[in-house]
């Protein structure tokens, strides 16, 4: 793709709204969590979402294994969740130390400091010819945990990147 094309289609895409989530798994005595921002509603009813997971994640393998997820929207100044969660730092179960966290109904971590939540049993991986995956989630649990006044919706100025 010309470098002319790509620039405007991720400003193009940088126009869907997005917001931050820590996306979390766990099976038997594994804990995962990575940061996502491609996140849709996908239906009402039943309610469900997709998620676009980069191809490679270590969560990737508790995702199938328990076959759930859980989505722990988290506000933008968060530095402290941003940085454990970071896609380049591996922290493995150690990124959840000295966080206060709960079990969803699925049994994946939810963290207390969350703006909001959904607790997602996993219905679909639809493996794309991309850097991404899709991960569709039945929403079986959520809930708002925090009223927060800033505006949790972003645009990014490139869609094409994290």
């Amino acid at each position: 793709m010309k470098d002319d094309s790509k620039t405007r289609i991720g400003l193009a895409m940088g126009r869907i709204p997005q917001s931050i989530y820590v996306m979390t798994s766990h099976f038997e005595d594994r804990m995962r969590g990575v940061l996502v921002t491609c996140v849709q509603q996908m239906a009402h009813e039943p309610p469900m979402i997709m998620v676009a997971l980069p191809k490679g994640r270590p969560i990737i393998p508790l995702i199938h294994d328990s076959h759930s997820f859980a989505l722990c929207q988290i506000a933008r100044n968060d530095k402290l969740t941003l940085r454990r969660f970071s896609p380049h730092i591996d922290a493995g179960d150690n990124a959840f130390e000295a966080l206060e966290t709960t079990r969803g109904i699925t049994g994946s971590p939810i963290l207390k400091k969350a703006l909001a939540y959904l607790d997602c049993e996993l219905v679909r991986h639809i493996d794309v010819d991309a850097d991404h995956d899709i991960y569709v989630g039945l929403v079986r649990d959520g809930n708002l945990l925090q009223h927060a006044d800033e505006t949790i919706v972003q645009l990014r100025d490139n869609g094409l990147e994290p």
